[in-house]
């Protein structure tokens, strides 16, 4: 395999296998159980010295990738797919993709850690990111109002958001509240490269609403 993937059952991870698999390159998944803290082991510090899954080694190119947006980057100029090459359109992922890396995946993590795996430890917090994944799930079911996909055509922006929103029920969110972001889920999850991705590193299931 020219491509290593060190990575976990988490969005970050998962927006990185789904991009290989869409893609079709060649890979190898390597877990790194972050509940055992194997993303502090040495030898996984000198690929992410930022302690954090997902990392990507491209042994053909010579280069070492940590953050999960620099690497679907990466990928899509690769290979040429799923980013556009120029123009407003490529601004217009741009401006979404960065919207995944600044607001969604922050807040719905945010809540992951205080709503779903440390309720009643700061009533404030959990109400301050409960709010926020609400406000997420209002900007995004109404941005899809009008369109099949974030930025019309399926791209590393949809890619970024599908495993956040995938994860509502730690989020403690009901999709079948916010309609188009349930029609876009749902398309996204039936795509079999999705599918595939979603099971790495574990075989598990898409969560169908």
């Amino acid at each position: 395999m020219l491509i290593d993937l060190y990575t976990w059952s988490t969005p970050n991870g998962r927006k990185v296998s789904i991009m290989l698999e869409e893609t079709g390159l060649p890979y190898r998944a390597i877990p790194i159980d972050i509940t055992q803290g194997e993303q502090h082991e040495e030898d996984f510090i000198r690929i992410a010295p930022n302690h954090k899954i997902p990392a990507l080694v491209d042994h053909q190119e010579g280069m070492t990738l940590m953050e999960s947006g620099a690497i679907l980057l990466y990928l899509a100029n690769k290979t040429g797919q799923l980013l556009s090459s120029g123009g407003t359109r490529y601004w217009e992922q741009m401006q979404w993709l960065m919207y995944q890396m600044g607001q969604v995946g922050p807040m719905l993590g945010q809540t992951h850690h205080f709503v779903k795996f440390n309720p009643g430890k700061s009533a404030y917090a959990e109400e301050r990111y409960r709010n926020e994944t609400i406000k997420v799930y209002q900007i995004l079911d109404q941005r899809l109002k009008d369109r099949e996909y974030l930025v019309e055509d399926y791209s590393v922006v949809d890619i970024a958001t599908w495993p956040w929103i995938s994860r509502y029920g730690f989020q403690q969110m009901d999709l079948h509240e916010y309609p188009n972001l349930l029609r876009w889920y749902l398309q996204i999850a039936a795509r079999p490269a999705v599918q595939r991705g979603y099971g790495v590193p574990e075989p598990l299931p898409v969560p169908i609403p």
